[in-house]
Parts: C-alpha cells; structure tokens; sequence
C-alpha cells in the first residue's frame, strides 16, 4: 500500500480550506463537516507530568513555572534521569573507630551516563529527591521589575475604568426631586455595587500606588579575554553545547561541568472543541493515567478511509487503471460513489480520469473478520469485475482510469468522495427511532506519482 507509511499521498479537504490526511482531521457530528487542528478550540484540561503523571491544577503549575518538583531531565542529553542506590561507609557519631554503611541515592541518566557526582551534587539519604537548586543571582531585580509592571498595569486600568464614569453637572432641582421621591439611596447603592465590581475605586483623587524603581546602570568598560583562550587548545567535550545552554535560560552554562539537572517540564491534556457550533471534538479523561477518552470525534472512524495500489508503471498520456482501496469504518453497511470535480480550482488536477458511475456498498467493520477467508461470500455482494478489484471484510478494490497530463509534475487525482453518513453518538427520543442517514461529500486528492517516460 503507498498510504501505509506515507499519510500525506492521500489528502482530504478541510472546512477551512487545508488539504490534511484523514487521521489528522475530527468530524463534527452537529455540523457535519470536516475539522483540522487549526479551525479547532484548543483547551486546556489538566497540566501533568508525563514521567510520575502527576496532575495539578493550572493555577498550581503557574507558580512552579510549568515544572515537575520531583522529576528532572538530564543536563546533557535530555533524557529523564533515574535515582540510583549506593552505600556509603559512615563511621559513628559516638564511636569513631566504628563504621556502618549507610544507603545514599544519586540521579543517573540511562542514555550519556551522566550523573550527579560529575557537578559535585552531593548523594542524598532519601530516594524523594531534596535536590538543590540553582538560584539565579538576578531574581530579585526580575521580581521587582514585574512588580513595578503589575501596578503600572493597575494603573493604567483604573485610567480606563475612571473615564467611563465621568462626573455630571450637580443639578439642584433634580438633586431636590430625588430627595423627595427617595431615589438618592438607589443612586448611592448603585453606584457603590458598580464600583465593588469593577473592583477598582472611581474617585477622582485616589491613584495607584506606583513604587520606585532602581534605574539600571550602564557598563562602559568590559573585562578583556584571558590570553589561555588564545593559547590552549579547544576541548569540545569540556564545553556546553547551544541546546544545552537554552536548555537552563537562567544561567546558560559555558562549561560542561555547571551543568545542573533541569526540572521536567508539565505537559497538558487538551480537549477540542468546534469554533461554529462550539461542541466537543475530542475530551480526554482527566486521569493522566487513562489513555480512553470521553468524546473522539476523529474522521478516521467515521469517514470511510482511501488509499491505492502504486501501479508499477505509469506512462504518461496513457490510460492506466489503479486500484483504490475503500475502508468502511462503521459497523453498518456503507453507500458511496466517487464523483467528478466541476470546478478544479483548488488543486491543479493534471490528469483525465475515468471514475466509476456506479454505487458501491462497503461491508461493515468486524474485527473477527480479517482472520475468515470467506467474509466476500458470507456477505453475497454480486460486484461487477470491471468495476471491483476485489473485496475482503469491510475492505474493497475499486478501479479508476488515470491518463497523466503533464510529464513534469506529479500525478494528481481529484473527486468528491459521497457517502453515506449515520449519526449513531447522539441519543435518540425513541428506543425503536432509527439514526437519520445523510449523505456528505468530502472533495479527495491523491498523488499518484511522477508519470514515467515514454520512449
């Protein structure tokens, strides 16, 4: 099969106008229509470590800045590193001629063997970790600099909220009509609930507390370069490599022996949702530890699925049959046609292609199927052989006439793949009503292929 490892031959278009393959795109069941991953909401579940699949709330993972505390990745490679055990002779705190071994833990990476002891970490008496961390000699000026941002934010916002609310002209007679029908209560009760929910004070001569901030200083002289870079010779293996180096922004070690363990980074579980009719697409489970998921609306099992046969030769402008094979991902049986294209706007079609006018029904999905040689007779489609390759379980061969236009490019193939369609995950009013059957039509391009030379 020339789609079984190479997915992008056979393209399908999306509502958006994006050719993608099949298993890279969802099917709305409410718009019945086609969905990439760019014309999709993406939301963020739960974050989780992918090595102890710990979950913590979002709020939680901003302050450890998307990190794992117990789990870190090699400085050197970026594997996971793993705790290892030694034993260590201590000698006793009231005996000093007596020694006992004692059980010390350090972090190894499985990949480079790179350890702890290569940066002078200590070993550590429990395997939970207790791993020093780096601290950054400029994280005070940073937390200041994103205070003073903060309240310059404030402030600005207060601005705003202030100029909606500008004050009108005193009034005495209305000031004197409001007292007498008792409305300068529901003014004044109004007036505070739209202050206390804005959250910011509205009063003209109240400001946002901005504190001053440190101006930094400028470096005129720099420090020369040591005559030892001149002179010695470069050791590669000594020095950090560029992805190391990004690999800690903070400090970006030069050498390769101020390499610390990195904290792991949090991955997040995402469910998809339609940006027209705003329903779910794909939703997880929110157990990092449960691959199932609640809602999987992916058109791989709902689209019936095409690939071809790769023909040993084809020559250009001469007629040569392919084979399609059509998958049937429903459990029902399955009507489709292939249809030509009017318009050939969006993909240059460079070949004259013959399709077949007739109908075609696709056996249903059976999982114990593919191990019985006889599912085409227990089924008893009567096929045309000029139009059915062959048949096998929810599996069928379809042949089309491809005659190559244009020598230099790839052979493209274009129609509207219409099938039939049963909306089987919404529930239905009654027990006995039938899912309603529609007909959608999804436009398919394939690339066959350079055309070969004719002598």
């Amino acid at each position: 099969m020339a789609t079984l490892l190479d997915v992008n031959v056979v393209k399908y278009l999306c509502s958006c106008g994006k050719w993608e393959p099949l298993c890279r795109l969802y099917l709305c069941r409410h718009c019945q229509k086609l969905r990439s991953g760019d014309c999709v909401l993406h939301e963020v579940d739960s974050p989780y470590c992918p090595n102890c699949l710990e979950n913590m709330p979002s709020s939680e993972a901003k302050l450890k800045k998307n990190r794992c505390t117990n789990c870190f990745d090699c400085p050197s490679c970026g594997h996971t590193l793993t705790t290892r055990a030694t034993s260590q002779i201590v000698s006793d705190a009231e005996d000093p001629n007596k020694s006992t071994p004692k059980k010390m833990y350090y972090m190894a990476c499985g990949f480079c063997r790179w350890t702890t002891r290569d940066v002078g970490i200590s070993d550590k008496p429990v395997a939970s970790g207790a791993w020093e961390d780096l601290e950054n000699p400029h994280s005070r000026r940073i937390h200041s600099l994103l205070d003073f941002y903060h309240q310059v934010a404030q402030r600005e916002k207060a601005d705003k909220e202030r100029k909606k609310y500008v004050r009108r002209r005193s009034h005495l007679i209305f000031a004197a009509s409001m007292d007498k029908y008792g409305l300068t209560s529901v003014a004044a009760k109004r007036k505070s609930l739209l202050s206390s929910v804005s959250g910011i004070s509205i009063k003209e001569n109240e400001e946002v507390n901005i504190c001053s901030l440190e101006p930094v200083e400028a470096v005129d002289d720099f420090e020369s370069l040591p005559n030892s870079i001149f002179t010695d010779p470069l050791q590669l293996e000594k020095v950090s490599t560029i992805s190391q180096r990004l690999a800690s922004p903070e400090f970006q070690p030069a050498m390769a022996t101020d390499l610390y363990p990195n904290h792991k980074h949090l991955l997040i579980r995402r469910s998809l949702r339609c940006k027209e009719c705003e329903h779910n697409l794909s939703k997880p489970e929110f157990n990092p530890l449960s691959i199932k998921f609640k809602i999987q609306l992916i058109a791989l099992n709902h689209v019936p699925e095409i690939r071809f046969l790769k023909p040993k030769e084809l020559p250009f402008k001469k007629e040569t049959k392919v084979v399609l094979t059509v998958c049937n991902p429903a459990t029902y049986n399955t009507k489709l046609q292939l249809l030509p294209l009017e318009e050939e706007t969006a993909v240059n079609n460079n070949t004259k292609t013959e399709l077949p006018k007739k109908e075609i029904v696709l056996a249903p999905r059976d999982d114990s199927a593919i191990y019985d040689d006889n599912s085409q007779s227990q089924h008893g489609f009567k096929d045309d052989t000029s139009v059915v390759a062959f048949r096998k379980a929810n599996k069928v061969g379809i042949f089309i006439k491809v005659t190559p236009l244009q020598q230099d490019e790839d052979a493209k193939v274009c129609f509207w793949l219409k099938h039939e369609y049963r909306n089987t995950t919404v529930a239905l009013p009654n027990e006995n009503q039938e899912p309603q059957i529609v007909w959608l039509q999804h436009k398919v391009v394939i690339n066959l292929g350079p055309p070969h030379k004719t002598k």
